[in-house]
């Protein structure tokens, strides 16, 4: 002990805080944590569905686009005489396509978006297969429609044609169907015009 004046002086207690965290700070700690894992997992799952929705719109896209080639591959010109020449019996809505049975590029009726109608319809699997006989109904395992219209273009209906496809996945599409048929989120629509050439 030191002495001061004569007199013996007590050391001086030094307190000792013990470090760490008070209940208040681990529960704000664990809120915060709590409420970015939970965004983060929203943003996840927004992610995963973005990404879902992206695949399946560029696959329909590729569907329009095959079937598109293979409507724009039909004959629709001039022979050596300058006469018109026009594929109106081949069957595109089977594979392989056939030369008969089928509506080549007949005018289709004003309706063949808005609904499945037999000769302007064919439906494909999940490998981009097509399956089925093109009926009015999709038959077991298909996964995407493949509607198409054919109508001539007003101002030169002997020469033009307007061209629509038209993909969507199988399920009801409700008021999507009516008038003018909207396209839906992960469908595709391409629309093109062929017009008579030489042969």
């Amino acid at each position: 002990m030191l002495e001061r004046d004569g007199r013996p002086v007590a050391p001086k207690r030094v307190r000792v805080r013990e470090g760490g965290f008070s209940l208040v700070e681990v529960l704000v700690a664990t809120g915060i944590l709590a409420a970015s894992l939970v965004t983060l997992a929203q943003l996840f799952a927004m992610s995963t569905r973005s990404n879902i929705a992206s695949r399946s719109t560029t696959y329909a896209a590729v569907l329009a686009q095959q079937k598109m080639e293979e409507l724009r591959g039909l004959t629709w010109g001039f022979d050596l005489a300058g006469l018109p020449v026009s594929d109106t019996s081949s069957n595109t809505a089977v594979s392989p396509e056939v030369p008969n049975g089928g509506t080549g590029l007949s005018p289709s009726p004003q309706t063949a978006l808005n609904e499945n109608t037999n000769g302007y319809v064919d439906y494909v699997d999940q490998f981009g297969a097509k399956i089925g006989t093109g009926g009015t109904t999709p038959p077991s395992g298909a996964i995407y429609t493949r509607r198409w219209s054919v109508q001539p273009l007003p101002t030169n209906p002997n020469n033009t044609l307007v061209l629509q496809v038209l993909v969507t996945r199988n399920f009801a599409r409700g008021a999507a169907d009516s008038g003018a048929v909207a396209r839906l989120p992960e469908e595709a629509r391409l629309v093109t015009v062929k017009t008579r050439k030489s042969q």
